[in-house]
């Protein structure tokens, strides 16, 4: 079987664990893995992938996304509004989605991903209406080429009980538990270099009963995986919490199993100096998701302090539908950027925030196997070509994040091309663009 060499790159930086940069080398692939780094290697029969101009990172890791939320765009009504009225006015549009939704927008949301050198994602998926399963997603992720981290999202507390979504968006918390224990023993693979593994993810403590989140926690601890939600996104998060509750998200998640090395949390923009101490200590998680925080006026995350006390951090592009974009270099600039905005320019330099996106989001999902290029890790490689406009006159290839593409030229999950001279190779892309746009069309005219 032949095998890949990617050849005289100008850099490969591999955030191994002595975060080497390597010039003038190569790197080759070899069934899955990454079988050899050096300068000169041998052909050995390999197919050869020039790496002249070229800067390669590992694969970019998303740690938190709603990939359906692509089919909702720039929706007028939620353009302007704070998260708890974004979603009041995206819940009905939601409730008409069904399984041809979920599939091309999650085609859609990772091939976007894909060419921005994403070659491992996560979702949280919480929607289920009208016969949509978690199934939809993982069958588009397994067409697109995407190491795929799906969570079985749900929603049990709706208005009429004092939650946030419409009665008609939830579920029976017997029927959600039910529904995980399936996807787990359909599609989870705890095997180093799964390409599909599954999580427990309710949505978040405004849409769930404190039953379903200790269930839950239970339920993935009996079949070894791991746990996500959304915590402590705004203002609007903690004074809920603190009504309903009497507690800040983080005693809540403390109290409901909901810390540890195999929890992640999306957000956390306003977790106070307690609680960013209880998580590094437990070892819980943090998708950073900075656009999204941005584009919802939420705030900016204590990712500076979080990093410095030891807390796993990963970025996320959240949903498209509160950042309009799943760029995930154009996600790890905004990272670094707002950190220097709230901190000082010497905040968060351009290779931390390139780390936070590989090495980092590998970790926090759980995933040591990723996010580095080392041999025996898995052959995820990214390949940017630097000689095009958005490089010229850099002195730095590795500050990929200050001056570069946001675009890669290759890129490879488990040793295969995902992407070839930036365009995927797995899909028709632009048969799949118009089919959402014909979903979109449909959807906006009610």
């Amino acid at each position: 079987m032949s095998h890949i060499l990617i050849r005289a790159a100008d850099l490969i930086v591999t955030m191994d664990d002595d975060r080497r940069e390597l010039a003038g080398a190569d790197l080759r692939l070899r069934e899955g893995v990454v079988a050899e780094i050096g300068q000169g290697l041998a052909p050995e029969g390999a197919e050869i992938v020039r790496g002249e101009g070229c800067l390669v990172t590992p694969g970019l890791v998303n740690t938190h996304h709603h990939l359906s939320q692509s089919l909702t765009r720039a929706v007028p009504g939620a353009q302007d509004a704070l998260l708890f009225g974004w979603l009041k006015t995206l819940y009905p549009i939601w409730s008409g989605f069904g399984p041809e939704e979920f599939r091309v927008s999650a085609q859609v949301a990772l091939a976007e991903l894909a060419l921005s050198g994403c070659s491992m994602s996560s979702d949280h998926q919480y929607l289920f209406p009208n016969g949509a399963r978690l199934d939809d997603t993982i069958g588009a992720a397994v067409e697109v080429g995407l190491r795929f981290h799906a969570t079985r999202g749900a929603m049990s507390i709706g208005e009429s009980r004092g939650g946030l979504p419409p009665d008609s968006l939830v579920e029976d918390e017997a029927a959600i538990l039910e529904d995980c224990l399936r996807v787990i023993d359909a599609f989870h693979d705890s095997q180093d270099g799964a390409m599909v593994r599954v999580g427990v993810a309710p949505c978040s403590p405004f849409t769930v009963s404190r039953e379903l989140m200790r269930d839950a926690a239970l339920l993935a601890r009996d079949k070894g995986v791991r746990l996500h939600t959304h915590l402590a996104e705004n203002e609007e998060d903690i004074a809920y919490s603190l009504e309903m509750f009497g507690c800040r998200p983080g005693q809540y998640a403390e109290d409901l199993g909901w810390t540890g090395d195999d929890v992640w949390h999306a957000h956390c923009v306003k977790l106070d100096a307690a609680e960013i101490s209880l998580f590094a200590h437990s070892g819980t998680g943090v998708a950073h998701c900075p656009c999204s925080n941005c584009r919802l006026g939420s705030g900016i995350a204590p990712v500076r302090a979080m990093r410095d006390a030891g807390v796993a951090v990963g970025l996320g592009v959240d949903g498209s539908a509160s950042n309009d974009s799943g760029n995930l270099v154009s996600e790890a600039r905004q990272a670094l950027l707002l950190q220097r905005v709230s901190r000082g320019a010497d905040a968060m330099s351009a290779r931390e925030a390139l780390e936070i996106a590989t090495r980092g989001g590998a970790d926090v999902l759980g995933r040591p196997d990723c996010g580095r290029l080392a041999v025996g890790k898995r052959a995820d490689v990214a390949i940017w070509d630097m000689c095009g406009i958005e490089a010229a006159g850099t002195w730095d290839p590795a500050a990929l994040l200050l001056a570069g593409p946001t675009r890669v030229r290759d890129l490879f999950v488990e040793g295969r091309q995902v992407v070839r001279d930036g365009h995927p190779t797995t899909l028709d892309l632009p048969r799949v663009i118009a089919a959402q746009n014909r979903l979109a069309r449909r959807h906006a005219r009610g």
